[in-house]
């Protein structure tokens, strides 16, 4: 895979943008299952919108997600290092003023899967900083290996989840920026519930923890493609204020809420530019309806179908 990726990256920026973009806008057109996840979240984000709004949001976040394919071929291939050419920051300064305060801390940093998200993690390490980011492998090994060697290339360190708390504490007290992706469901054992577009999301709840712990600072920071959509802006937004009431319990939820709040604002001025199509309310309060009712009825079906098929004649 790395091989193809090379070889695709020969091709001439301005064909292979354009070939990412066709890319998203016949996956939009094929991809019927996420297109239903898409529109579902959309209906809860934006009540006010018409279907047809929604569907245009819905088509060019489609659209965004065949440029950012593009521009991984470039990360994983040839000339990689001219993607950071293309990345200009809004208050880069911020950096310096964080880590002064916060001396021998490191910083958490809150990212989502908004514009070019990879690009986002590896612009920090190819600009010189020293990056690390908390990874869960994905059950395509191969996939999971290329997103590896992408992201190592560029001098970003992979933490891998199921042994991320201490490694995480390291690169805190080492002084990294350690990138946490915060905007996925959470399995319910890891789950605090706080609201996102005014429904309740299993939200992990680590992050606060570690927040607690290391008492590092929490910065919000997001990749913008500009509307030329060749070149991108990241903006460190301001610390968010951690709460320490000594009730942890409390803390945890509180500040969950508040670190979750910040990308919904974002997505709020930027919505075509998000990732609609995961099933962010997947994990659901207990005794609250399920939001994608249709997937666990088919789930259910072929599970009674596999047991009856396993009983004796």
């Amino acid at each position: 895979m790395v091989a193809l990726l090379h070889l695709l990256s020969l091709i001439p920026d301005f064909v292979l943008v354009r070939i990412g973009a066709l890319c998203g806008y016949v996956g939009y057109l094929l991809d019927r299952r996420h297109i239903r996840i898409g529109l579902k979240n959309l209906e809860i984000a934006f009540p006010d919108k018409s279907l047809a709004e929604r569907r245009r949001i819905l088509r060019t976040s489609y659209v965004n997600l065949g440029r950012s394919g593009a521009e991984y071929v470039r990360l994983g291939g040839f000339f990689y290092r001219r993607l950071g050419k293309r990345v200009r920051y809004h208050n880069l300064e911020y950096w310096n003023d964080v880590a002064a305060r916060y001396p021998g801390k490191g910083i958490l940093v809150l990212g989502a899967h908004f514009g070019n998200f990879e690009l986002n993690l590896c612009a920090h390490a190819l600009h010189g900083y020293q990056v690390s980011i908390v990874h869960h492998t994905q059950r395509f090994l191969a996939g999971d290996a290329l997103m590896t060697f992408v992201r190592e290339r560029a001098g970003v360190e992979v933490i891998r989840k199921h042994s991320a708390a201490r490694a995480v504490l390291r690169a805190l007290k080492a002084g990294d920026l350690v990138v946490i992706p915060f905007d996925q469901n959470a399995k319910r054992s890891e789950a605090v519930f706080v609201p996102f577009f005014g429904e309740m999301a299993a939200t992990v709840g680590g992050v606060a923890r570690l927040a607690l712990i290391s008492e590092a600072p929490v910065v919000p920071v997001f990749i913008i493609r500009d509307p030329n959509n060749r070149t991108h802006c990241i903006r460190i937004l301001e610390e968010i204020s951690v709460q320490r009431t000594g009730n942890t319990d409390a803390d945890v939820a509180e500040n969950t809420r508040h670190f979750l709040k910040s990308i919904e604002d974002l997505v709020r001025l930027y919505p075509e530019q998000f990732l609609w199509t995961h099933r962010r309310f997947r994990t659901r309060p207990r005794g609250a309806p399920l939001i994608y009712d249709w997937e666990p009825r088919r789930a259910t079906a072929l599970s009674g179908a596999a047991s009856r098929a396993r009983q004796p004649s």
